[in-house]
């Protein structure tokens, strides 16, 4: 399965627009904090995980890849 590249920086700037902290993340996509630590600190993601991980951060996929 192709990985697409994941921007920490553009999370980062995504949890400060939404007034979240990682923790919210964790719940919003479903999973612990340790668990969406992993996640957001990886260099690439699948296209399934990044359309989660854009949805719980109530953003498009293209804000969040490099």
């Amino acid at each position: 399965m192709n990985k697409i590249p994941l921007s920490r920086e553009k999370i980062d700037l995504l949890l400060a627009k939404n007034l979240m902290t990682v923790a919210d993340l964790a719940n919003n996509y479903g999973v612990s904090r340790a668990r969406i630590n992993v996640i957001i600190n990886q260099r690439t993601i699948t296209p399934i995980s990044a359309g989660r991980l854009a949805k719980a951060l109530n953003a498009d996929v293209t804000e969040i890849i490099e």
